[in-house]
């Protein structure tokens, strides 16, 4: 099996301590982005079937075979300050697949950090390059940086798990 080139520590490579701190944020990343501003938005960009990525299927979190794949731009503002990509199993039924398929606009955090039943894994965490599919998608929305942070963490209910990873974009750092 191939091994995952995300990490559960940061690697010896530098971060700004603002950036570090949402990189760290045990809890809802919706919640402290409404906090920080006056204006929170969530702007779907995506939702549908596709396939989970190579680094996806490593170790066991979703796998190789089709995903249910929900793309959103968090937005503080009007400024975009995290992209999120989250893939869902579709060889499972259950109430995930429903909730996904009817959240919209809304913010999938929301309901993972309030719903008792989530169970949430280890947080990882990954320095995205140009060679990322997910760099390349965080860098449609006007991103020019050579590299951007990343983390993503498996939430699991019942029989059914999600994987949701969250790129960092430069703005954020202007929020506390």
């Amino acid at each position: 099996m191939k091994r995952s080139k995300w990490r559960t520590r940061f690697a010896g490579a530098y971060c700004d301590p603002i950036l570090r701190s949402w990189l760290t944020e045990p809890d809802s990343l919706t919640a402290r982005c409404q906090r920080a501003s006056s204006a929170f938005r969530v702007r779907l960009l995506r939702y549908g079937k596709g396939q989970a990525l190579a680094d996806e299927a490593v170790e066991g979190k979703v796998g190789r075979h089709p995903a249910w794949v929900r793309e959103v731009v968090l937005e503080c503002d009007g400024v975009p300050v995290i992209f999120a990509h989250t893939t869902l199993s579709t060889a499972r039924r259950g109430r995930m697949t429903r909730w996904m398929a009817g959240l919209g606009s809304r913010s999938l955090g929301s309901l993972l950090f309030a719903y008792p039943g989530f169970k949430r894994g280890g947080i990882e965490f990954l320095r995205l390059d140009r060679c990322h599919p997910l760099y390349r998608r965080a860098a449609a929305l006007g991103v020019g940086r050579k590299s951007l942070w990343a983390r993503r963490s498996l939430h699991r209910l019942g029989g059914q798990q999600v994987l949701v990873t969250e790129v960092f974009l430069p703005a954020i750092t202007l929020l506390k």
